[in-house]
C-alpha cells in the first residue's frame, strides 16, 4: 500500500501545507487570462503542433509532448476545479496552497462526470497532458522581454490502497496560475452550465464572451477573423466560420444570446448580448451519471 500523502512537502525551496477541497456546493470560477488567450486545444484529438500566438505585447507559445499531446480546453476543467476551490477558501479566511490534494469524485463531480473507472482513467490522461505541457508567455510580466515559462501542473500522483484502487491525488499548481487566482480582479464566476458543453469551440467562445462582455447590457462584437487568430484553432478560417455560424444557429451558452452581423468595415462580426432572465428557469441540473 502507498504511503499516505504528506501533509506537506518541500518544493522548489519553500515549505507548502497541503490544501483539500471545501465541503458543499460552490460556485464555479474561471482564471480572467484563461478565458482571452489561447493556451489549449479545442480538439479531442491529439495536438502536437505548438501554439504561437501574439498580439501586441503579449505573446503565447504552448507546447505538447508526442506522447501525450497538448492539454484540451476539456482539460481545462481540472483547473477551472482547482480555481473555485482555491477562491471559496481565501474568501473564507482559510489558508491554501498550491499543492492540493482530492479524490477523484470530488473533481469529476465538480465538472460534472461521472465517477466511473473510464472518468477515473481520463481524468488521469487529463492530468499528464496538464503535466506534460508547457507555456512560454509574457503576460504578466513585468517586461515585454521577459517570459514566464511553465507547465500547468508541476508534478502530481494519486494515492492507491492495498488493490490499487485510487483513494485520492495529490497535486501542485504553477506559481503563474496560483498568483492570478489568488488576485480577485483576475477571477470570473462562470455559469456551471458551462461543463455541459460538449464542442471545443463553443466552451471556448463561452469562456471568451464571459470575459470580454461580462453582463453588459449592451453587449459586444468581435471581428471574425480576430476570434480565429485569438482561439488558437487548426482550422482554416472557412471552416471556423461555419462552425461559428453553426454555434450561432444553436445557441448553446449559458447566460448569452448570439448572433451574426456586418460591421463598418464592412467585415462579419459575432454579436452577442446577455440572455434575458427567465423566471421560471429550472435548477440548476445535477452532475451527470
Amino acid at each position: 500500500m502507498s504511503s499516505p500523502m504528506s501533509a506537506r512537502r518541500i518544493c522548489e525551496g519553500r515549505q507548502m501545507e497541503l490544501f483539500r477541497p471545501v465541503a458543499g456546493d460552490i460556485a464555479a470560477r474561471d482564471a480572467r487570462d484563461l478565458m482571452s488567450w489561447p493556451f489549449f486545444s479545442l480538439a479531442k484529438s491529439r495536438r502536437v503542433v505548438p501554439i504561437d500566438f501574439r498580439m501586441g505585447s503579449v505573446s503565447i507559445r504552448v507546447e505538447a509532448t508526442p506522447e501525450h499531446g497538448m492539454a484540451t480546453i476539456w482539460d481545462a476543467d481540472i483547473l477551472i476545479w482547482a480555481a473555485s476551490q482555491i477562491v471559496e477558501a481565501r474568501d473564507n479566511g482559510l489558508r491554501t496552497s498550491r499543492l492540493m490534494a482530492a479524490t477523484p469524485y470530488e473533481i469529476l463531480t465538480f465538472i460534472r462526470r461521472d465517477d466511473s473507472a473510464r472518468s477515473y482513467l481520463r481524468l488521469k490522461a487529463a492530468l499528464d497532458r496538464l503535466q506534460s505541457t508547457t507555456v512560454a508567455t509574457s503576460i504578466r510580466q513585468p517586461t515585454e522581454r521577459r517570459r514566464h515559462r511553465f507547465s500547468w501542473i508541476n508534478e502530481w500522483k494519486e494515492l492507491l490502497d492495498e488493490r490499487r484502487r485510487p483513494l485520492g491525488i495529490e497535486l501542485i499548481l504553477p506559481d503563474w496560475f496560483y498568483a492570478g487566482v489568488m488576485d480577485d480582479a483576475l477571477v470570473l464566476t462562470i455559469d456551471r452550465a458551462y461543463f455541459d458543453l460538449k464542442g471545443g469551440l463553443e466552451r471556448w467562445l463561452y469562456r471568451l464572451v464571459r470575459r470580454h462582455g461580462g453582463r453588459q447590457p449592451g453587449g459586444w462584437s468581435f471581428d471574425l477573423r480576430h476570434l480565429h487568430l485569438k482561439s488558437g484553432s487548426l482550422s482554416p478560417f472557412k471552416r471556423f466560420a461555419f462552425e461559428i455560424r453553426a454555434i450561432v444557429q444553436r445557441q448553446p451558452l449559458p447566460g448569452y444570446r448570439l448572433s451574426l452581423g456586418i460591421g463598418s468595415d464592412g467585415l462579419p462580426r459575432l454579436c452577442f448580448q446577455p440572455a434575458p432572465a427567465n423566471p421560471f428557469a429550472a435548477a440548476p441540473r445535477a452532475a451527470r451519471r
